[in-house]
C-alpha cells in the first residue's frame, strides 16, 4: 500500500475517532457497549451495499439504483419466506436476484455505451416500481413463528450480520489488492483506453463489477428483512445516497481508480456515529440531515482538492 493510500485511509479513520470522541464527551453513554453494538449493527446494511458500490466506483461507474434493488429484493425475500422456503434457498435466491439486477445495469451501461448515471437513474425507478407491482404496494410481513433470521441483526452478543460485514471487508480487500481481477478493476477506473491496450477485457470487468454490486445489495436486503421482519417496497428510499457517501467519505474517488472497502466501512461507521450521536443529544432529524449532508459535501470537496494537488 502506497504512502498516499495510507493517508487516504487514515483520514476517515481519524475523523471517526474524533467525531465519536466529541459525541462521547457530550454524552458518555456513547462509550457504553450497548451503544457501540448498536452503531455496529446499524452500519451493516449500508456497509454491505457499500462494498459492492466501492468496486463500481473504483471502476469509474456509479449505481443510483442500489436502494431500489434492496427494496425489490426485500419483497422477493419476504415472499419466499412466507412460502416456507428454507433460509439457505432464501439467501441464495435474494442474492441471485440482486446480482441479476446488477447485471441488467451493467449490460445496459456496457452494451449500449451509456453513462451509468443515466442508466441507473432510470433503473432506480424501474426496480422501485417493480417492487410495488410485485407486492401490490403493501409490505410483505414475515410469519410470527419465523425467528431464524432475527439473529442476523439482533439478539444477544454480536449479531451474525456484523461478523458477515467484517468477513466481507476482509474478503474484498484481499480480492482488490491481491488478485488479477482487483488490479483490473483499478486499471479500468484509472484509464479505460490504457487498460484496453494492456489486454484487459473492460466490458467483462464492468459487467462483473455491477453484478457483484447487485449481489451485495441483495445481501443487504436480507439484513433489512432480518431487521424489520418484513419486505417493504418503500424501504431504503434514498439509501443509495448513504451508500455512495460512505464510499466517498472512505476515500474513494468519484473519478475512478481509487478506493478501498475498509474505507467504505469506516465511512459507513462515521455516518452511523453522527446519526446516533445526534439522536442521543436530542438534535432534531432535519439538523441531523444537514450535518450529514455537509459532511458528504466536505468529503467531495476534499476529493477534488486531492486530485488537483495530484495533478
Amino acid at each position: 500500500m502506497s504512502l498516499r493510500s495510507v493517508f487516504t485511509l487514515l483520514g476517515p479513520f481519524l475523523a471517526l475517532i474524533v467525531i465519536y470522541s466529541i459525541f462521547g464527551a457530550m454524552r458518555p453513554v456513547m462509550f457504553s457497549s450497548d451503544v457501540m453494538l448498536s452503531v455496529l449493527t446499524q452500519t451493516v446494511i449500508v456497509a454491505t451495499a457499500a462494498i459492492g458500490m466501492t468496486l463500481i466506483i473504483i471502476s469509474g461507474g456509479i449505481d443510483l439504483s442500489v436502494g431500489s434493488i434492496i427494496a425489490f429484493a426485500c419483497v422477493v425475500a419476504a415472499t419466499l419466506i412466507t412460502k416456507g422456503y428454507p433460509p439457505v434457498a432464501v439467501f441464495a435466491a435474494t442474492i441471485g436476484f440482486g446480482a441479476l439486477c446488477g447485471l441488467f445495469n451493467g449490460s445496459l451501461t456496457v452494451g449500449l455505451k451509456l453513462l451509468p448515471f443515466i442508466v441507473t437513474l432510470g433503473t432506480m425507478q424501474i426496480f422501485r416500481g417493480g417492487a410495488k407491482v410485485y407486492s401490490h404496494g403493501s409490505p410483505v410481513n414475515l410469519p410470527f413463528d419465523v425467528t431464524v433470521y432475527k439473529a442476523w441483526m439482533g439478539g444477544k452478543g454480536l449479531p451474525y450480520g456484523v461478523w458477515m460485514m467484517i468477513g466481507l471487508v476482509v474478503l474484498f480487500t484481499v480480492i482488490l489488492r491481491y488478485t488479477r481481477f482487483g488490479r483490473y478493476v483499478f486499471a479500468v477506473g484509472s484509464n479505460e483506453n490504457t487498460a484496453t491496450l494492456c489486454g484487459v477485457n473492460v466490458p467483462k470487468v464492468k459487467l462483473l463489477v455491477y453484478t457483484i454490486g447487485g449481489a451485495m445489495a441483495g445481501l443487504a436486503a436480507m439484513m433489512n428483512v432480518a431487521k424489520s421482519s418484513q419486505g417493504d417496497p418503500t424501504t431504503a428510499m434514498g439509501l443509495e445516497l448513504d451508500v455512495i457517501a460512505a464510499v466517498v467519505i472512505g476515500g474513494a474517488s468519484l473519478s475512478g481508480g481509487e478506493g478501498s472497502v475498509l474505507g467504505a466501512l469506516i465511512g459507513a461507521l462515521l455516518m452511523t456515529t453522527i446519526r446516533t450521536g445526534c439522536v442521543l443529544r436530542g438534535i432534531p432529524t432535519p439538523w441531523t440531515e444537514i450535518i450529514t449532508g455537509a459532511i458528504i459535501v466536505i468529503a467531495v470537496i476534499i476529493d477534488r482538492l486531492r486530485h488537483r494537488t495530484a495533478a
